[in-house]
């Protein structure tokens, strides 16, 4: 079959693009032919046998979705009927699902739509303007697909006519075997840490990855620093409109051993060199980088919120209030200084990770 995917895509780097890159491997490993448009990009390319597709615009906050949706929806509409596409997939309600709905319904192309979380999370609870158009996508979409229970529970409140029938959960899953810790890999980045920062390679290394939003509370974690107990190495690996804050904050208030490395896309050969991940964000429909850790048998420490919970157990981490920057404090002071605790953790990781490793398609057409 031919199925067209629609949303964010390698080269650019997030967890949608993982997601979207992981189910097309998948599809095309069992001979379906995959299509993806995606936002604009100069490196856009063909990888792993899926045809990628960038898409016109403009790179402006504000004006990046507008554009997307309207030449997303096009070029979609022209690659069906150039190719015959059986299947439409957009990832993101608004604005990739609005374009997938848009052109599936008007060519009669069965289409398939992914909520993330911060599209009803954020976008439908805030912007009220924006409520009827995501209303539109999940009233118009054939399936509705949720990474989350918690997030599934939140589309099916919208109370939209059939929509707790053709709503269903469709877990985010990850290549086990791409994260893992190895000999080649488990020093990595903790030497790059040494040559371009100079860190103290003895202190534990606490990682977080991700958009330096407000939505991922990275502020907390750094308050957080203030208060630990066990002196230790923050790495911030991401970028977003509150890095430059973050880092102010961090030089006045004298907060040591605090590094900002930037966007990287090699998280696979980031994490093995932390001794302990954490994800802090007020709200999260799944939190994709916490998998990520536990395949490389990592402790992780999450925000009792949306899909973390749902992903943390006792077993391989702790979960804390994301409005309390004691309650993180003392949380991985718990984590780096009791051994049987983070034996444990560790011991557990990786096999609650291969609880996400298995890539499920969610098409009707396949089965």
């Amino acid at each position: 079959m031919k199925i067209a995917m629609v949303g964010q895509f390698p080269p650019h780097i997030g967890g949608v693009g993982v997601h979207i890159h992981t189910l097309s491997k998948e599809l095309v490993k069992k001979g379906h032919e995959v299509y993806v448009i995606t936002y604009p990009h100069k490196d856009i390319k063909d990888i792993d046998g899926i045809h990628v597709i960038g898409t016109k615009g403009v790179n402006i906050p504000g004006l990046r979705g507008l554009f997307f949706a309207i030449n997303a929806k096009r070029e979609l509409k022209k690659l069906i009927e150039r190719e015959n596409i059986d299947i439409v997939h957009g990832h993101y309600l608004l604005p990739a699902g609005w374009a997938s709905v848009k052109a599936g319904k008007s060519t009669h192309t069965k289409t398939y739509v992914t909520s993330h979380g911060s599209d009803m999370f954020e976008t439908y609870k805030k912007q009220k303007f924006t409520r009827p158009l995501i209303n539109k996508v999940l009233k118009d979409a054939d399936v509705v697909l949720a990474v989350s229970e918690t997030l599934k529970e939140e589309i099916i409140k919208t109370n939209i006519p059939n929509i707790k029938e053709k709503t269903r959960l469709h877990w985010n899953s990850i290549d086990v075997d791409k994260f893992k810790t190895t000999e080649e890999n488990k020093d990595k980045f903790k030497k790059e840490l040494v040559q371009e920062f100079n860190i103290d390679e003895d202190k534990p290394i606490i990682l977080f990855v991700g958009n330096i939003i407000k939505r991922k509370n990275v502020e907390l974690l750094i308050e957080a620093k203030k208060e630990m107990g066990i002196e230790a190495n923050l790495v911030i690996v991401g970028d977003g409109p509150q890095s430059k804050e973050l880092k102010e904050k961090c030089e006045k208030e004298n907060i040591e051993n605090v590094y900002f490395t930037g966007s990287r896309g090699d998280v696979e050969d980031i994490i093995p060199s932390c001794d302990l991940l954490v994800l802090p964000s007020l709200s999260e429909s799944f939190g994709l980088v916490l998998i990520e850790a536990l395949s490389c048998g990592k402790p992780v420490i999450g925000s009792n919120v949306g899909g973390i919970k749902e992903i943390i157990t006792e077993d391989v981490g702790l979960l804390i209030d994301p409005n309390d920057p004691s309650d993180l404090a003392n949380a991985i002071d718990r984590v780096l200084s009791d051994d049987e605790l983070m034996g444990r953790f560790k011991s557990n990781a990786r096999d609650r990770a291969k609880d996400f490793g298995e890539t499920e398609l969610p098409y009707d057409e396949l089965n």
